[in-house]
């Protein structure tokens, strides 16, 4: 008996380290920045870095393999993903008064596991934006050179060097000059290249529908406006999200920007709107000028003047992406991956001395170094296209934790600084919790009485003890949030996201469900019935009424359609970035369950 209640201590001891939360009150490291930015300053931000390299190679791959034409409905439904998350992400910096991100939201809301797995596929996906910045570099340079480099490099070099050091000593080249480049940026370069790019842009939407022909678009035989299908939109979608990924910078701002709770919101997503234009725009151009089964293969977007006879323009286009380049680089990379490992660090889920990498030389070299490294893998091993998956899938799994954070947290009760979770300490080598008398009242206490059907649970700043009943799902009695009704959301939303998981990869064999197979039929029906179903309690449950600069409308719908729609792009990349995922996310958990969650 004595054995099996330490097992059952243990074992709650250990739920609760998983799942506890970061305190609001608790400091964050900010960026430094020199003057405080209105509202025009962070849309300018979003832009810029949203507006970066992908477009000028993402365009032409995906017309060409993928979706043709209608590549313009791909940008749509990118855009469209990419908004319902910016709404999540705009509500969190009106709620939480820090510099934000998706590991800070989730600790916040969900607790220490889920903040560790954002965080830690957070800090791999800025290391793949680094090769693929690379990348762009280099394409960059072959166009000024007329391809010189890729056509020259290996007959020099190759006959003195392997041959798969000879294909990739390029990209060494160009890592080394980006790091470089990192410490001669300034802020003025990052506004002047930032109106340059959006201007060249426009100038290619113009000439596109100066010079381009709608025949294009109604090709019979070589395939039409969707020759890839519907299949192809999706896997094109999912591809295209890459080039909307970079707006949550605005949200690492708002202790430098004025009335962050107005601003912050408004800067999201008039900036997401400007950037969907863009890409709506470039992608109708480039399918009116050119027909999409003549792109070359490996092309980039300014090769399309190129087939219309605009050679002037051809460069004017690769000075745009010239830009884009320098405004990526001027983020500095490597500091973008120090920030989020110090304050992981700080909150003891990665190694302590971590915490000093932006002061302490020692701790910079090392993770300089290894991450270093883990870029230079990908680069022999890894296509560009699969690391534009794996920084979509990494995004995607990031945006969907924010909209669940918001479904969650909009039914919660008020937080207040001290209603803290329990302390927890190290003695002789084991954590122990600290349950202390004059908290107790404090706590929240799940008792289960005959057979289940009843839970009951004790207030946080009341004695008097509620009782889940099968009323109670639906008819709340309550017009403020209470501890049982925001227990009722959290469970219910846990149990939606799994659904809609199942719901998507039964839709992912959508010929099935199209050829009338009564299995998967029947599976959609009873999923989409069990959805409905739960999403009518969480509706019927009483809302925060905590007043705030900008809410997402219509929740729980938007927030759940924003999971949904995130949770189906992801299963349109390919299977490389699935095993990818899974290493890197083995490897991170064998450092948190090894490490981390004895520490933090």
């Amino acid at each position: 008996f004595s054995s099996s209640r330490m097992l059952r201590q243990a074992l709650r001891r250990f739920g609760q380290k998983l799942v506890s939360r970061r305190p609001l009150e608790k400091e964050v490291y900010e960026f430094e920045f020199g003057k405080k930015l209105r509202t025009l300053d962070l849309v300018a931000l979003g832009v810029g870095n949203t507006v970066g390299v992908g477009i000028y190679f993402l365009a032409n791959e995906v017309a060409r393999n993928q979706a043709g034409p209608s590549i313009v409905i791909c940008f749509l439904v990118a855009g469209l993903t990419s908004l319902l998350a910016g709404l999540c992400y705009a509500e969190f910096s009106a709620r939480v008064p820090h510099s934000g991100s998706a590991y800070l939201y989730s600790y916040i809301t969900l607790g220490e596991l889920w903040a560790f797995i954002s965080g830690w596929n957070i800090i791999l996906s800025l290391v793949v934006d680094v090769f693929i910045v690379v990348q762009a570099w280099i394409l960059t340079f072959d166009i000024f050179n007329g391809n010189h480099i890729s056509e020259t490099q290996q007959e020099i070099i190759s006959q003195y060097v392997p041959q798969v050091t000879a294909e990739n000593l390029r990209y060494f080249f160009v890592i080394f000059l980006v790091l470089v480049l990192e410490l001669q940026s300034t802020s003025w370069i990052f506004r002047l290249f930032t109106l340059v790019k959006v201007l060249v842009l426009s100038f290619f939407i113009i000439s596109g529908f100066m010079k381009g022909d709608l025949h294009n678009w109604k090709l019979t035989g070589s395939g039409g406006f969707v020759p890839f299908g519907f299949e192809g939109i999706l896997r094109g979608s999912a591809t295209c999200f890459y080039a909307f990924i970079g707006f949550g910078i605005i949200v690492t701002r708002v202790r430098k920007s004025h009335n962050p709770q107005r601003s912050i919101p408004m800067g999201i997503v008039i900036s997401q709107l400007i950037c969907f234009l863009l890409y709506f725009g470039v992608s109708v151009a480039l399918t009116l000028m050119v027909p999409y089964y003549q792109l070359r293969p490996g092309s980039t977007l300014p090769e399309a003047f190129l087939h219309i006879g605009w050679v002037p323009a051809y460069y004017v286009l690769a000075f745009a992406i010239f830009c884009s380049i320098l405004v990526n680089t001027y983020w500095g990379f490597m500091f973008r991956i120090h920030r989020r490992i110090r304050m992981m660090a700080e909150d003891n889920i990665l190694f302590p001395f971590l915490a000093r990498i932006h002061t302490n030389t020692y701790a910079r070299i090392i993770s300089t170094v290894t991450f270093g490294s883990i870029a230079t893998i990908m680069v022999f091993f890894f296509g560009l296209t699969d690391l534009l998956h794996f920084t979509s899938f990494e995004a995607l799994i990031s945006y969907s934790l924010v909209a669940l954070c918001v479904l969650i947290i909009r039914y919660q009760p008020e937080r207040r600084k001290e209603e803290n979770q329990p302390e927890v300490q190290e003695e002789n080598g084991q954590i122990e919790t600290k349950l202390q008398e004059e908290n107790e009242e404090n706590e929240t206490e799940v008792q289960q009485e005959n057979g289940g059907n009843e839970i009951q649970v004790q207030g946080k700043t009341a004695h008097a003890i509620e009782k889940l009943t099968l009323r109670r799902l639906f008819f709340p009695g309550s017009p403020t949030p209470t501890p049982l009704s925001g227990q009722i959301v959290y469970v219910c939303s846990s149990l939606l996201v799994l659904l809609l998981i199942l719901l998507c990869l039964v839709l992912a064999h959508w010929p099935s469900l199209l050829s009338g197979d009564p299995v998967p039929v029947t599976m959609v029906v009873l999923l989409l019935v069990l959805i409905t179903g739960i999403t009518g309690v969480i509706w019927r449950q009483p809302q925060s009424s905590t007043r705030l600069q900008f809410k997402v409308p219509a929740v729980p719908l938007l927030p759940l359609l924003s999971i949904f729609v995130n949770v189906c792009l992801m299963m349109q990349m390919s299977a490389v970035t699935w095993a990818w995922f899974g290493v890197w996310m083995l490897i991170g958990f064998a450092l948190y369950f090894g490490y981390g969650i004895q520490q933090s």
